[in-house]
C-alpha cells in the first residue's frame, strides 16, 4: 500500500518521496534511524525507540533540528494520517525516523534531512517460520567492533550486514545471518537480537557488541514476569549448537523461533516451550495474537 510519509515538514506519498543524491546519508552513510511498529494502529514503545534514536544522534553529533517531543508528535501525526488506510486493510506496519546530516561536503555546513517512513511487515516470509523455525547461519563476516562504530548506534552504514546476508544465503536462500563479534562471540542478526535457551535459562549476548534492542528489552521484561531466569553473557557457536531453544527478537515479528543453526537442529520442537510462553505473554501485552496476525495477513497477501 502506498502510505503517506513525512519528509522535512511535508506529507508525501511513499512512492513519490525523494532525497538528494548529494545527501551525506546517501553518499557516506552519514545517517541514523530508529524503527518501531504498530499493533492495531498503536505504536509500540515509541518513546523508548526515540530515546535510543536521540542517543544515536548525540553520539554521531547530528542535530535534527527537532526536540524528542516534536519528533514524537510528528510520528504520531503520520500514524494518524494513515489510520483510515491501515484500518481498512486491517494491517500494521513499521514506522521509521530517519535523520541524515544533509547535503554537502563539509560537516557543520549542512541542514539535516528528517523523514518519518512507513514500511510493510514481511508477513509472507515470517508466517511459516512459526511452525518450522528459522534457519540461522553464522557467516564469515564479523559485526562492527566497538573500536570502529559502537554497535549501540543504529545507523545505515551496513555493508557488513549485506555481506553477512549474502554469505548466509549462499548456505540457504531463506537463512538469517547471526554474526560473531571480533572476539568470536555471538553478537546479533541483521536488525534482530539473538537469544538461546539452555536448561531453562534465557541467554543473550552482553551489551558490548550489539544494538540494545527495544524488543530484547521487552523480552527480558516478559521473562522476569514469567519467572524465567535470564543471563547476559558471552556466547560462542558451541552454545548455539547445543541449545534447547533459540529465537530472534525484532520489531517486525517481535519473536521468531529458530529451528536450525548452520544446518544443525536446535532442540526437540519448534517453537520450544519457553518460546511459546514468551510469545503468549508478548501477544497479551500488545493486545494482538502475534502469530495469528502474521499468518492471517500472509494468507491474505498470498491470495491477493
Amino acid at each position: 500500500m502506498d502510505y503517506t510519509i513525512w519528509v522535512n515538514g511535508e506529507f508525501v506519498r511513499r512512492s513519490e518521496a525523494t532525497i538528494s543524491m548529494l545527501d551525506r546519508g546517501f553518499r557516506l552513510g552519514d545517517v541514523v534511524f530508529d524503527t518501531s511498529r504498530t499493533f492495531n494502529g498503536k505504536v509500540f514503545r515509541l518513546r523508548e525507540h526515540l530515546v535510543r534514536l536521540y542517543r544515536s544522534l548525540q553520539y554521531t553529533r547530528i542535530d535534527p533540528g527537532m526536540s524528542i517531543d516534536e519528533m514524537e508528535r510528528v510520528t504520531l501525526d503520520t500514524v494518524e494520517y494513515n489510520e483510515e488506510m491501515r484500518s481498512a486493510a486491517r494491517d500494521d506496519y513499521m514506522i521509521t525516523q530517519i535523520v541524515t546530516r544533509g547535503a554537502g561536503g563539509v560537516v557543520g555546513e549542512t541542514e539535516p534531512h528528517v523523514s518519518i517512513m512507513i514500511d510493510p511487515i514481511d508477513y509472507v516470509r515470517y508466517a511459516p517460520l512459526y511452525d518450522t523455525g528459522a534457519h540461522v547461519v553464522i557467516p564469515r563476516t564479523r559485526s562492527f567492533s566497538p573500536d570502529q562504530i559502537d554497535p549501540k548506534v543504529k545507523h545505515y552504514s551496513r555493508l557488513s550486514f549485506v555481506m553477512a546476508d549474502l554469505e548466509a544465503r549462499d548456505v540457504d536462500p531463506d537463512a538469517f545471518p547471526v554474526l560473531l563479534d571480533s572476539d568470536g562471540n555471538v553478537s546479533e542478526s541483521i536488525g534482530a537480537n539473538f537469544c538461546i535457551v539452555s536448561n531453562g535459562v534465557l541467554r543473550t549476548a552482553g551489551d558490548r557488541s550489539i544494538l540494545q534492542g527495544v524488543s530484547r528489552m521487552t523480552l527480558l521484561e516478559l521473562a522476569e514476569q514469567l519467572n524465567i531466569p535470564t543471563s547476559k553473557e558471552d556466547l560462542q557457536p558451541y552454545d548455539v549448537y547445543t541449545a534447547d531453544e533459540a529465537f530472534l527478537c525484532s520489531t517486525p515479528f517481535s519473536l521468531l523461533p529458530v529451528g536450525t543453526a548452520d544446518n544443525r537442529q536446535i532442540g526437540d520442537s519448534v517453537p520450544g516451550p519457553i518460546t511459546q510462553q514468551l510469545l503468549a505473554a508478548w501477544s497479551e501485552r500488545v493486545g494482538v495474537d502475534i502469530v495469528d496476525q502474521i499468518e492471517q495477513r500472509a494468507r491474505t497477501l498470498n491470495a491477493g
